[in-house]
Order: C-alpha cells, then structure tokens, then sequence
C-alpha cells in the first residue's frame, strides 16, 4: 500500500457521525472532476477514494451509484463516478449551495469542528503525498483556478504554506517541507500518518550522523596513514644514506618507533617514548625529519648525495 493509500484509509476512520460525513463528502464534490447542474463526475485512481465516496453518497443523500472502472495510460485503473439525473444534482447543489458555474468554498457550510474533515474530503478527492522515505511532497490536482486559490488560503488558515503550479492544465497546490505536510496531515485526522513522518526523519537523522561519523572516521584514518607513508619515507632515505645513528637521540628514538608502527597515530607514539609527549611535540620532531630529508633529497639532486 502507497503511503497516500495509507493516509486515506486512516482518514476514513475519522468520518464517525453525520456532520463528518455531509463535511467530506462536499469536499469530495467540490473538488470532484466535473461539477455543474448537468454532469457531476467523481474520479479517482484511489480504489478506497471511490469506496468512501459511494459510501458517504448513500449515507448523505439516501441514493446507491454505479462506479466504472477504466484503465488509465500507465494500466492503472481508474474509478469512476457519473452523476446526470437532474432530479440528483440538483439536490446536490441545493444542499451544498453550489452555484452553477462557479466553484467556490462556502465556509458556513462548514462548522469549525468539520473543517479539518472537509479538507480531508480535498484530499480523498485530489490528494497524494510522498512517501516520506523518499521525499517530502504533498499535493493537490484541482481543476479550477479558484478553487486552488481558496484551498491555498484555507491551508494558510492552519498556518501550512502551500504554492501553486501547472500540470497538464491542471492546478497543482503543493506543500514541501516535513513539517508543514505533518501539520496538514494532523490537520485531516491522519495522525499516525504524522507520527511516521516524525519516525522516519528521525532515521534519516540518525543515519546521516552515523555516515558522518563514518566519514569523519575514514578521512582520519586516511590522513594517519598517508602522514605514516611519508614518515617512514623520510626515515627509510635517511637510513640509506646517512644512517639512522646520525640522528639525535630525540628523533632516533621517534624514528624506529614509527618503522616498528607505521599506522600508530601521533597520539599514541607520543605516549610511547620513554619521556611521554604531546601530539604536538611528535608532530613537532617529524617536521624535523622532513627537513632532514629533503636536504638529503636536495643534495641527491646536486650530485653531492652522500
């Protein structure tokens, strides 16, 4: 099941009582793909979409529809729901008071209670969001300019910012973000949906502190091992062409403990040697090797190596 499919069929849990159901259903219809006096068509690829809406439609207005089932583009199918008896649409419109013509949300239709489950009824009719894992994206497909601007501001209402695109000829309001498609969908009665929104970006929290972390590690590790390459380079010319004894004490002793230890860090070299000393003085007595090397490696190069 598609995380959309899972935010609808927790949203049918919500519409208990008869104000729920008269709300939902007039988001369904407004929002429906066709809406005027002698042509009312609900369609939806959602099978539980079409479900609800039958059911609320018997519950509402007492009257039973046939669904057809087509295919879309891609094979999948799609449900359908014509309504052209008169006697019927115009109850329709009468109870709703939509006018012919003109979509527009008639806020007193609507109690403060029933709100968040009329836009639920918006989002059983044009919804979908994102699977969470993937991406946070959440939208609407409305087929009337006017209708998109009011559902823009009705969502403003609950403090989620929406935007507005074209598709096909048809509008798209669209919310990004986690936290506002959490407050929508808090808002429509899908709560648990909200809850695994939280999970999962908590995972990704997670887990992308843990590859830093590995990250972190790795390139530390890198960089130990290509500094001990170049130690024990340093040591090895040294070694080859003017001995190891000529070095001084301090640094003789640095010397064979990093060729018996060519990945311990400078940490653990500096509490090694018989007079313990900070990274920074280990640090510190390598960057002397290194110029004892490259004066050799200068020498070699003036034909004067010894």
């Amino acid at each position: 099941m598609s995380f959309s499919d899972e935010v609808r069929r927790e949203i049918c849990t919500y519409i208990t009582d008869k104000d729920k159901r008269f709300a939902c259903l007039y988001g369904m219809i407004l929002f429906s793909r066709t809406l005027d006096k002698n042509h009312i068509c609900f369609q939806t690829k959602s099978r539980i979409s079409a479900q609800t809406f039958s059911r609320l439609f018997e519950k509402v207005f007492h009257f039973s529809l046939d669904c057809k089932e087509s295919h879309g583009k891609n094979g999948g199918a799609v449900y359908i729901y014509d309504i052209r008896s008169p006697k019927i649409t115009d109850e329709i419109f009468s109870r709703y008071r939509i006018s012919d013509g003109s979509r527009h949300i008639d806020s007193e239709m609507i109690s403060i209670s029933s709100l968040g489950i009329f836009t639920a009824g918006i989002f059983l009719a044009c919804g979908s969001v994102n699977d969470p894992e993937k991406e946070y994206h959440l939208e609407f497909t409305v087929t009337d300019e006017v209708l998109a601007d009011e559902l823009i501001s009705l969502l403003g209402d609950i403090g989620v910012t929406a935007k507005r695109s074209s598709r096909r000829g048809q509008h798209i309001v669209y919310i990004k973000g986690s936290e506002s498609i959490e407050d929508t969908l808090t808002f429509i009665g899908a709560k648990q949906c909200t809850l695994d929104i939280i999970n999962v970006k908590i995972y990704k929290d997670i887990r992308n502190k843990a590859n830093r972390i590995t990250n972190c590690d790795s390139a530390n590790i890198d960089k130990t091992v290509n500094a001990s390459l170049r130690q024990t380079e340093d040591i090895s010319l040294i070694a080859e062409t003017r001995g190891l004894d000529s070095l001084p004490d301090d640094l003789l002793e640095i010397a064979r403990l990093r060729l018996d230890n060519p990945v311990m860090n400078l940490r653990d070299i500096g509490e090694s040697l018989s007079e313990p000393i900070s990274r920074s003085g280990v640090n510190h007595r390598f960057q002397r090797i290194a110029k004892i090397a490259d004066d050799i490696r200068k020498e070699c190069g003036s034909g004067e190596c010894r």
